[in-house]
């Protein structure tokens, strides 16, 4: 592997710890709350308390029973979905915000890289015209343009509103 993808494979590492160690603690237990309910652990670990209680309450000496009806284990499944999805959320917002960053740093380099590839066509068609060469490709003229995001996205933002128009 070349050494500038090691760097930058390393410096995005160190970003994302950074990032996750700057966090308020709030967001950092919802991580480690969702991490632990998307694992198996969490599976096994209700497995065992629903199931310990089901059959607690329907197979233990009537006056043991707690819960006959397992209203009480409905009621308290339903409180930790609640606390469950509203943790899923908080980590779904923190990874949305750092895709969102992702995002502008992708188009960032792409609008750099277009750039630079842009001013290396015209140099090479500045050199090829000095060295006596023709040009035969006719899309050359617009290659040499740079190309105006907001442009690009006004079209992209017609284009759907046109499907939208149309119904697909």
């Amino acid at each position: 592997m070349a050494e500038v993808l090691r760097r930058n494979i390393e410096a995005m590492r160190a970003q994302r710890k950074e990032a996750a160690e700057a966090a308020p603690w709030p967001e950092r237990l919802a991580e480690r709350i969702t991490g632990f309910a998307g694992s198996m652990g969490f599976v096994l670990l209700h497995l065992l308390i629903f199931g310990g209680w089901i059959v607690w309450n329907l197979l233990a000496p009537e006056p043991w029973r707690f819960d006959e009806t397992l209203v009480v284990l409905a009621m308290a499944a339903s409180v930790e979905a609640i606390f469950l999805s509203t943790f899923v959320l908080i980590s779904q917002n923190r990874m949305a915000a750092a895709e969102h960053g992702r995002a502008e740093l992708d188009l960032q380099i792409n609008l750099l890289a277009e750039h630079e590839i842009t001013r290396l066509i015209d140099l090479v068609g500045r050199l090829a015209a000095h060295a006596g060469l023709s040009e035969t490709d006719p899309h050359l003229d617009e290659l040499r343009r740079d190309v105006a995001p907001d442009a690009v996205l006004d079209q992209i933002t017609r284009s759907n509103e046109e499907d939208d128009d149309r119904g697909s």
